[in-house]
């Protein structure tokens, strides 16, 4: 009998072992999965959707530097969303570090850096290349803010005339709430401020992934259907999801 209660033991100790390594492998299996659906949540645009592939062909197209530079880039991404996480100002706090990453990229026009007159750069390109214009750097930012995890109706790339370079341009608005004011981010300065603190911008039309709006001067945005209206955001949507197969 002391055998057999000694064998019992042993037996309901080792059940015990073996529920404990399943939990754990089970455990150890549920985080890899879900650190592989992060790896399998990047979009188009996102920093870390960029492919080995995709650097290397940048890198043979705009010299061995922009491996650094998108290196940084995705660094940059993966830091301020530790710091968010951490950080008081929730979304907001996301908006200064994103607008004044992005502002330190040389500004370059279209024709002399594309060689074309009117072009919409990947934000991979744009680190790439080392180089922006208004259009850039506004795509640049909302696909920065999405990888970060703010909604896409918080969000409008917004086709401006700018009053004091008499030309037009483009920023990207932030809006805190639903009808709420929205908040700047410019190309032309580091600060994020609100819309009626920078009346040297008209806007003229907006869009995001969800639609487009007309904004005539004073009135609400009326919606003009889809955004993929706009020639050149249609094509940086399929340029977006090509650079995903490199």
């Amino acid at each position: 009998m002391p055998v057999l209660n000694a064998n019992a033991d042993r037996s309901g100790a080792d059940a015990r072992r073996r529920r404990g390594l399943r939990r754990l492998a089970y455990l150890a299996l549920l985080a890899i999965g879900a650190d592989m659906a992060l790896a399998a949540a990047p979009g188009p645009g996102f920093s870390r959707s960029v492919t080995a592939g995709l650097v290397q062909r940048y890198a043979a197209r705009f010299g061995a530097d922009s491996r650094s530079r998108i290196d940084g880039w995705q660094q940059f991404v993966r830091s301020v969303q530790a710091e968010e996480r951490q950080a008081a100002g929730g979304e907001l706090a996301l908006l200064v570090p994103v607008n004044t990453f992005f502002n330190r990229l040389p500004f370059l026009s279209d024709t002399a850096h594309w060689r074309v007159e009117d072009y919409w750069a990947s934000p991979a390109e744009s680190i790439g290349s080392n180089g922006a214009d208004c259009e850039d750097f506004s795509i640049a930012k909302y696909y920065a803010l999405k990888e970060l995890g703010i909604p896409i109706e918080r969000l409008r790339i917004t086709y401006v005339k700018a009053a004091r370079l008499d030309q037009a341009h483009m920023v990207l608005a932030y809006y805190p709430a639903p009808g709420a004011e929205p908040l700047v981010l410019d190309n032309l300065e580091n600060d994020v401020r609100p819309a009626s603190q920078r009346a040297d911008l008209v806007p003229v039309y907006s869009f995001n992934d969800e639609d487009l709006l007309l904004v005539r001067e004073g009135q609400a945005g009326k919606r003009a259907g889809s955004a993929r209206q706009i020639r050149l955001w249609r094509g940086l949507l399929d340029k977006l999801q090509q650079e995903l197969l490199y």
